[in-house]
């Protein structure tokens, strides 16, 4: 069987998940009708102490109704360069709320330093965008944010009268991490996305967590932007199951990607961009070598793409000695 490690998207949902979604009692979710929807939306909300959520396709989409909930046309939202709400949506916030983009280089513990967040911030001025949002994201490239940035940027933010959005796409990653209840992270923002579909191991979908006020906006973006499904319970049942059994597992996949880390390290012409923090394993390799490792782990039934290796729930102890024993021949080889 092929062992995929191009990203913790491509988890199939186990025979639980299944019979969960399977027994879904639905509804109407556009008529606010669905319960599983329903239920969904209320322990996220519970489990990250806001007032609200909303289910939602993907994370792009959670992403751009919490831009476009936050920011009018014009207005301008600070991200880091490499994050997902500037570089890999496509530009959504721009082309479809008219809302500009400050982007500013992360440093090596994934955050965008407070000084230049303070340089970036636009004064109240006719020739600039308005500044309204500071949007952060935890885990950066795999790298766990702390709690004490999060607080210092977003105390930051609010004294100059930002608005603060997480891309918390794996933000129970970090939570787990850094032991702490994913209410413990979401405190410090405004909104926060929580994807499903990636370490948690849905098919499909996100929710969008915060104030009553700021939900009952993303909801109307929501069904602007397509996203008004019917009987989604049977995807929310997933969901469900997710925050119910598949939270605390993540601690094993990380295990497996630092006993993966360790013996890669070790090995001769390898080399790790650094240790890995939670389940995402980067590569520091010459494309040349890279690339013959690639053809060779490809002919044993490896798929992977570039040299970012995530680890997630479809990938077992016996998966991460098959990869260790494969490169291992090939650094005998290739050394």
């Amino acid at each position: 069987m092929n062992i995929d490690i191009r990203s913790d998207t491509v988890t199939r949902p186990c025979a639980d998940m299944r019979k969960a979604m399977f027994d879904a009692e639905v509804g109407d979710d556009v008529y606010g009708d669905d319960p599983s929807v329903n239920a969904l939306e209320a322990l996220a909300a519970e489990m990250t102490a806001k007032e609200a959520g909303i289910f939602l396709t993907s994370g792009t989409q959670s992403n751009l109704a919490a831009l476009l909930s936050h920011c009018d046309r014009g207005d301008e939202y600070i991200a880091g360069m490499d994050a997902h709400t500037y570089l890999y949506e496509a530009g959504g916030g721009a082309v479809l709320g008219g809302i500009q983009p400050q982007p500013i280089a992360f440093n090596e513990k994934g955050e965008i330093p407070l000084e230049l967040i303070k340089k970036m911030i636009k004064p109240d001025n006719m020739h600039f965008a308005k500044t309204r949002l500071l949007c952060l994201e935890n885990t950066v490239g795999g790298k766990v944010v702390s709690l004490d940035y999060m607080q210092q940027a977003t105390e930051l933010a609010r004294c100059r009268g930002l608005s603060c959005h997480l891309d918390g796409a794996r933000a129970f990653n970090a939570a787990v991490k850094l032991g702490v209840n994913i209410s413990d992270i979401c405190r410090h923002f405004d909104t926060v996305s929580l994807c499903l579909s990636k370490g948690l191991g849905t098919p499909a979908g996100s929710v969008l967590v915060g104030s009553k006020v700021i939900i009952d906006q993303a909801r109307r973006w929501r069904k602007m932007l397509g996203g008004g499904m019917r009987q989604a319970g049977f995807l929310a049942a997933a969901g469900l199951f997710a925050l119910e059994h598949n939270v605390t597992r993540l601690h094993e996949d990380h295990l497996r990607t630092l006993e993966l880390g360790n013996a890669l390290g070790g090995l001769p012409g390898f080399k790790l961009q650094a240790a890995p923090d939670t389940n995402m394993l980067f590569l520091d390799l010459e494309p040349e070598y890279y690339n013959l490792l690639s053809d060779d782990l490809q002919a044993n039934g490896i798929i992977l793409t570039g040299q970012r290796w995530v680890i997630h729930k479809d990938i077992n102890n016996d998966d991460i000695k098959t990869l260790i024993s494969l490169c291992t021949e090939f650094a005998k080889h290739h050394a």
